[in-house]
Protein backbone atom coordinates (compact mmCIF):
# COMPACT_ATOMS: atom_id res chain seq x y z
CA UNK A 1 0.00 0.00 0.00
CA UNK A 2 1.36 3.45 -0.89
CA UNK A 3 2.22 5.75 1.97
CA UNK A 4 0.06 8.81 2.61
CA UNK A 5 1.64 12.27 2.21
CA UNK A 6 1.88 12.56 6.00
CA UNK A 7 3.94 9.33 6.15
CA UNK A 8 6.18 10.12 3.19
CA UNK A 9 9.86 10.28 4.06
CA UNK A 10 11.69 13.10 2.25
CA UNK A 11 14.37 12.46 -0.36
CA UNK A 12 17.66 14.07 0.74
CA UNK A 13 20.36 14.60 -1.88
CA UNK A 14 23.97 13.77 -0.89
CA UNK A 15 26.68 14.78 -3.42
CA UNK A 16 29.49 12.24 -3.83
CA UNK A 17 33.05 12.06 -5.11
CA UNK A 18 34.18 10.49 -8.35
CA UNK A 19 37.27 8.58 -7.16
CA UNK A 20 39.48 5.63 -7.96
CA UNK A 21 38.30 3.10 -5.38
CA UNK A 22 39.31 -0.42 -4.31
CA UNK A 23 36.74 -2.92 -3.00
CA UNK A 24 36.56 -6.68 -3.26
CA UNK A 25 38.42 -7.71 -6.42
CA UNK A 26 37.91 -4.31 -8.05
CA UNK A 27 40.07 -1.22 -8.54
CA UNK A 28 37.83 1.09 -10.53
CA UNK A 29 36.47 4.62 -10.83
CA UNK A 30 33.47 4.89 -8.52
CA UNK A 31 31.03 7.37 -7.01
CA UNK A 32 31.78 7.29 -3.28
CA UNK A 33 30.81 8.98 -0.03
CA UNK A 34 31.47 8.25 3.63
CA UNK A 35 28.77 5.89 4.90
CA UNK A 36 28.26 8.11 7.95
CA UNK A 37 26.33 10.62 5.80
CA UNK A 38 23.95 7.91 4.65
CA UNK A 39 23.44 6.58 8.18
CA UNK A 40 22.89 10.09 9.58
CA UNK A 41 20.20 10.80 6.99
CA UNK A 42 18.39 7.53 7.68
CA UNK A 43 18.50 8.07 11.46
CA UNK A 44 16.97 11.51 10.96
CA UNK A 45 14.05 10.11 8.98
CA UNK A 46 15.15 10.92 5.43
CA UNK A 47 15.86 8.75 2.40
CA UNK A 48 19.43 9.33 1.16
CA UNK A 49 19.93 9.85 -2.58
CA UNK A 50 23.57 9.77 -3.75
CA UNK A 51 24.39 12.36 -6.42
CA UNK A 52 27.60 11.71 -8.39
CA UNK A 53 29.24 14.62 -10.27
CA UNK A 54 28.31 14.51 -13.96
CA UNK A 55 29.05 18.03 -15.19
CA UNK A 56 26.65 20.87 -14.45
CA UNK A 57 23.70 19.78 -12.34
CA UNK A 58 20.45 19.85 -14.35
CA UNK A 59 17.82 22.19 -12.92
CA UNK A 60 15.14 19.48 -12.96
CA UNK A 61 17.14 17.43 -10.46
CA UNK A 62 16.02 19.55 -7.53
CA UNK A 63 12.38 18.94 -8.50
CA UNK A 64 12.92 15.32 -7.45
CA UNK A 65 14.50 16.17 -4.09
CA UNK A 66 13.01 17.45 -0.85
CA UNK A 67 16.28 18.58 0.78
CA UNK A 68 20.00 18.77 0.15
CA UNK A 69 23.07 18.10 2.29
CA UNK A 70 26.23 19.60 0.80
CA UNK A 71 28.77 17.09 2.05
CA UNK A 72 32.39 17.50 3.12
CA UNK A 73 35.47 16.76 1.04
CA UNK A 74 38.30 18.29 -0.95
CA UNK A 75 39.36 21.93 -1.05
CA UNK A 76 37.55 24.21 -3.49
CA UNK A 77 39.44 25.44 -6.52
CA UNK A 78 40.75 28.88 -5.33
CA UNK A 79 39.95 30.54 -8.67
CA UNK A 80 36.32 30.26 -7.60
CA UNK A 81 36.94 33.08 -5.13
CA UNK A 82 39.63 34.97 -7.04
CA UNK A 83 42.68 33.54 -5.25
CA UNK A 84 45.84 31.73 -6.29
CA UNK A 85 46.44 28.31 -4.74
CA UNK A 86 48.28 28.10 -1.42
CA UNK A 87 50.87 25.28 -1.31
CA UNK A 88 48.62 23.44 1.17
CA UNK A 89 45.61 23.63 -1.16
CA UNK A 90 45.87 20.28 -2.89
CA UNK A 91 43.70 17.59 -4.41
CA UNK A 92 41.00 19.95 -5.70
CA UNK A 93 38.13 18.40 -7.66
CA UNK A 94 36.96 20.83 -10.38
CA UNK A 95 34.33 18.33 -11.59
CA UNK A 96 32.77 18.16 -8.15
CA UNK A 97 32.97 21.95 -7.79
CA UNK A 98 31.06 22.43 -11.06
CA UNK A 99 28.41 19.91 -10.04
CA UNK A 100 27.85 21.31 -6.55
CA UNK A 101 27.97 25.01 -7.39
CA UNK A 102 25.22 24.51 -9.98
CA UNK A 103 23.34 22.11 -7.70
CA UNK A 104 23.34 24.68 -4.89
CA UNK A 105 22.24 27.42 -7.28
CA UNK A 106 19.26 25.35 -8.45
CA UNK A 107 18.39 24.25 -4.91
CA UNK A 108 18.43 27.80 -3.61
CA UNK A 109 16.37 29.02 -6.54
CA UNK A 110 13.78 26.31 -5.90
CA UNK A 111 13.56 27.05 -2.17
CA UNK A 112 14.97 23.66 -1.19
CA UNK A 113 16.19 23.42 2.43
CA UNK A 114 19.98 23.03 2.55
CA UNK A 115 22.37 21.81 5.25
CA UNK A 116 26.01 22.45 4.33
CA UNK A 117 28.81 20.52 6.06
CA UNK A 118 32.51 21.52 6.13
CA UNK A 119 33.41 21.86 2.43
CA UNK A 120 29.69 22.46 1.91
CA UNK A 121 29.74 25.57 4.11
CA UNK A 122 32.81 26.84 2.28
CA UNK A 123 31.09 26.26 -1.06
CA UNK A 124 27.96 28.12 0.07
CA UNK A 125 30.04 31.07 1.26
CA UNK A 126 31.97 31.26 -2.02
CA UNK A 127 28.85 30.76 -4.15
CA UNK A 128 27.24 33.73 -2.38
CA UNK A 129 30.30 35.98 -2.83
CA UNK A 130 32.57 35.22 0.14
CA UNK A 131 36.19 34.05 0.32
CA UNK A 132 38.22 31.46 2.23
CA UNK A 133 41.35 31.27 4.35
CA UNK A 134 43.31 28.60 2.53
CA UNK A 135 45.42 27.30 5.42
CA UNK A 136 44.38 28.01 8.99
CA UNK A 137 47.72 27.07 10.63
CA UNK A 138 49.29 30.08 8.87
CA UNK A 139 46.76 32.35 10.58
CA UNK A 140 46.16 30.59 13.91
CA UNK A 141 49.54 28.99 14.60
CA UNK A 142 48.02 25.58 15.44
CA UNK A 143 46.48 22.54 13.74
CA UNK A 144 43.68 21.84 16.23
CA UNK A 145 40.99 21.97 13.53
CA UNK A 146 42.70 19.23 11.51
CA UNK A 147 45.19 17.41 13.74
CA UNK A 148 46.33 14.76 11.24
CA UNK A 149 45.24 13.10 7.98
CA UNK A 150 42.20 10.92 8.48
CA UNK A 151 41.62 12.10 12.07
CA UNK A 152 39.05 14.41 13.60
CA UNK A 153 39.82 16.93 16.31
CA UNK A 154 37.20 17.84 18.92
CA UNK A 155 36.66 21.59 19.12
CA UNK A 156 34.39 23.49 21.50
CA UNK A 157 32.04 25.69 19.47
CA UNK A 158 29.91 28.50 20.88
CA UNK A 159 26.72 29.33 18.96
CA UNK A 160 25.00 32.69 18.59
CA UNK A 161 21.92 33.09 20.77
CA UNK A 162 18.75 33.41 18.71
CA UNK A 163 20.23 31.72 15.63
CA UNK A 164 18.87 28.63 13.91
CA UNK A 165 21.98 26.64 14.75
CA UNK A 166 21.69 27.57 18.43
CA UNK A 167 18.03 26.52 18.46
CA UNK A 168 19.02 23.18 16.90
CA UNK A 169 22.33 22.36 18.61
CA UNK A 170 22.29 24.45 21.80
CA UNK A 171 24.68 27.13 23.08
CA UNK A 172 27.78 24.92 22.95
CA UNK A 173 28.85 22.02 20.73
CA UNK A 174 31.73 19.57 21.12
CA UNK A 175 32.35 19.40 17.40
CA UNK A 176 34.22 16.84 15.32
CA UNK A 177 36.43 18.95 13.05
CA UNK A 178 38.69 18.13 10.13
CA UNK A 179 39.38 21.29 8.14
CA UNK A 180 42.48 23.31 7.35
CA UNK A 181 40.43 25.99 5.57
CA UNK A 182 37.58 28.20 6.76
CA UNK A 183 35.61 31.31 5.92
CA UNK A 184 37.61 34.51 5.54
CA UNK A 185 35.25 37.14 4.10
CA UNK A 186 31.69 36.17 4.96
CA UNK A 187 29.15 36.45 2.14
CA UNK A 188 26.85 39.45 2.64
CA UNK A 189 23.69 37.32 2.74
CA UNK A 190 25.03 35.05 5.51
CA UNK A 191 25.25 35.54 9.27
CA UNK A 192 28.08 33.94 11.29
CA UNK A 193 26.29 31.97 14.00
CA UNK A 194 29.02 29.92 15.71
CA UNK A 195 32.73 30.37 16.44
CA UNK A 196 35.60 28.41 17.89
CA UNK A 197 37.57 29.96 20.74
CA UNK A 198 40.25 31.09 18.25
CA UNK A 199 37.66 33.11 16.29
CA UNK A 200 37.23 30.69 13.39
CA UNK A 201 33.71 30.84 11.95
CA UNK A 202 32.23 27.39 12.58
CA UNK A 203 28.66 28.00 11.40
CA UNK A 204 26.81 30.44 9.17
CA UNK A 205 23.24 30.65 7.99
CA UNK A 206 20.97 32.70 5.77
CA UNK A 207 19.37 35.62 7.53
CA UNK A 208 16.23 35.32 5.41
CA UNK A 209 14.61 32.90 3.01
CA UNK A 210 14.47 29.10 2.95
CA UNK A 211 16.38 26.99 5.47
CA UNK A 212 20.12 27.33 4.83
CA UNK A 213 22.47 26.33 7.65
CA UNK A 214 26.15 25.56 7.22
CA UNK A 215 28.52 24.12 9.81
CA UNK A 216 32.28 23.78 9.52
CA UNK A 217 32.32 20.67 11.69
CA UNK A 218 31.17 17.11 10.85
CA UNK A 219 27.89 16.20 12.58
CA UNK A 220 27.80 12.89 10.70
CA UNK A 221 30.73 11.72 12.84
CA UNK A 222 28.62 11.81 16.02
CA UNK A 223 26.23 8.87 15.79
CA UNK A 224 24.48 9.94 19.00
CA UNK A 225 23.42 13.37 17.72
CA UNK A 226 21.50 13.87 14.48
CA UNK A 227 19.75 17.12 15.42
CA UNK A 228 21.09 19.17 12.50
CA UNK A 229 20.02 16.77 9.77
CA UNK A 230 16.77 16.11 11.64
CA UNK A 231 16.07 19.86 11.39
CA UNK A 232 16.70 19.63 7.65
CA UNK A 233 14.38 16.62 7.32
CA UNK A 234 11.65 18.47 9.22
CA UNK A 235 12.00 21.42 6.83
CA UNK A 236 11.93 19.03 3.87
CA UNK A 237 8.58 17.55 4.98
CA UNK A 238 6.74 20.89 5.20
Amino acid sequence: MASSDSERRPLIGLPTYSERTRFGHWDVDAAVLHRTYVDMTVRAGGIPVLLPPTGSAPPELVDRLDGLVLTGGADLEPSRYGATPHPATRGTRPDRDEWEFTLFEHARGAGLPVLAICRGLQLVNVALGGTLRQHLPDVLGHTDHSPSPGAFGVTTIRTLAGSRVAAIAGPEVKAHCHHHQAIDTLAASLVATAHAADGTIEAAEAGTGPFLVGVQWHPEENAADHRLVRALVEQATT
